[in-house]
């Protein structure tokens, strides 16, 4: 394959992994023979109830090369972990990209996936004197720093006229937030995914807003360097992401069956499960690295960097890399004809 000068090596290697895909297509359907990639794994990260029942429901599991799952419910986390070489890809919020950006962490942003931001909660317990956000002023709130849920509740606050510094807030980690909430030890909790609807469903915590209007609704697929610049990894990350993609689709059309996957890893109950879904935000999504993407995730940095979260400007823009864009367009497409 020759490749025009023209174009850059981040560019050279999109269309290069994108030969090489198609090769794969061809080989399953005899045309010719395709990039062996039995030799390849990926290390992906996922949440609990996420990508791995989602490909599995939409039968998109049979993958040519072999996939090494870690379970890690933080967007930090995954961050972390692909900037110590342990992780090829992961995905989180704009808000643990944000802060990657400002550490210069080897880590760069492909895609986003847009999800259901009805799951982005801030509850209050049971039995708390709290109605509304205002309500939450010298109340003990957890939250997960660096995270949607430190965003959102930040907003929320300063919407009623309150800040950090009128709540005790108690910066937790998912698991251990939904522990000292179960027992009692929170007043109200900021949270998103499976523990804010486990907190619903099993101790009567009471919706007080939604993520819906503070989030942007785009949600990073964050890719590790070296797994981008090896054109094998590459080929098998577009692969990968092409099949996200369409399981999306197919959980979107099935859903009940993409629910059943899920009560297996969550354990939540089947109904809330599909009650949340009619409740849904938006359909799931993935999509490429459109222009706004990056002015919109900036947008989120700076505004981290008003509240004093940030020491100085996190410069995002660079860290976006589009050599994915053709192929999932393309999926896209294809998609919109079935």
């Amino acid at each position: 394959m020759t490749i025009p000068l023209s174009l850059s090596r981040r560019s050279a290697l999109g269309v290069l992994a994108g030969s090489l895909i198609a090769g794969s297509a061809r080989a399953e359907t005899g045309q010719g023979a395709g990039p062996d990639l039995s030799g390849v794994t990926l290390r992906v990260a996922y949440y609990k109830g996420g990508w791995r029942p989602l490909l599995q429901a939409a039968s998109e599991d049979k993958t040519p090369y072999r996939i090494e799952w870690k379970e890690l419910n933080n967007g930090v986390l995954h961050i972390e972990a692909l900037n110590g070489d342990a992780l090829d890809l992961g995905s989180g919020s704009e808000i643990p990209a944000m802060f990657a950006a400002r550490q210069n962490a080897k880590v760069r942003f492909i895609a986003v996936t847009h999800e259901d931001l009805n799951i982005q909660v801030t509850v209050a317990a049971k039995d708390a004197p709290i109605h509304a956000i205002a309500d939450l002023r010298g109340k003990r709130v957890g939250y997960v720093r660096a995270t949607t849920a430190h965003y959102f509740l930040a907003k929320q606050l300063e919407e009623a006229g309150l800040s950090f510094a009128d709540i005790d807030a108690v910066n937790l980690t998912p698991s251990d937030g939904y522990s000292a909430f179960a027992s009692g030890q929170l007043d109200a909790w900021a949270i998103y995914g499976y523990n804010g609807q486990l907190a619903i469903a099993k101790h009567g915590a009471r919706l007080l807003k939604t993520g819906v209007g503070y989030l942007s609704g785009n949600f990073p697929i964050y890719a590790n360097p070296k797994a981008i610049d090896d054109p094998l990894r590459h080929a098998a990350l577009t692969d990968l992401l092409l099949r996200i993609q369409r399981a999306y689709a197919f959980a979107n059309k099935n859903f009940p069956v993409y629910a059943a996957a899920q009560v297996a890893e969550t354990h939540l109950p089947l109904q809330d499960i599909l009650d949340q879904f009619a409740r849904r935000s938006a359909d799931f999504s993935l999509a490429g690295v459109t222009p706004d993407v990056p002015v919109t995730h900036q947008g989120v940095a700076d505004t981290f960097l008003k509240l004093g979260v940030l020491d100085a400007r996190a410069e995002v823009g660079k860290f976006w890399d589009t050599s994915f864009n053709d192929a999932i367009a393309k999926g896209a497409a294809r998609l919109a004809t079935l």
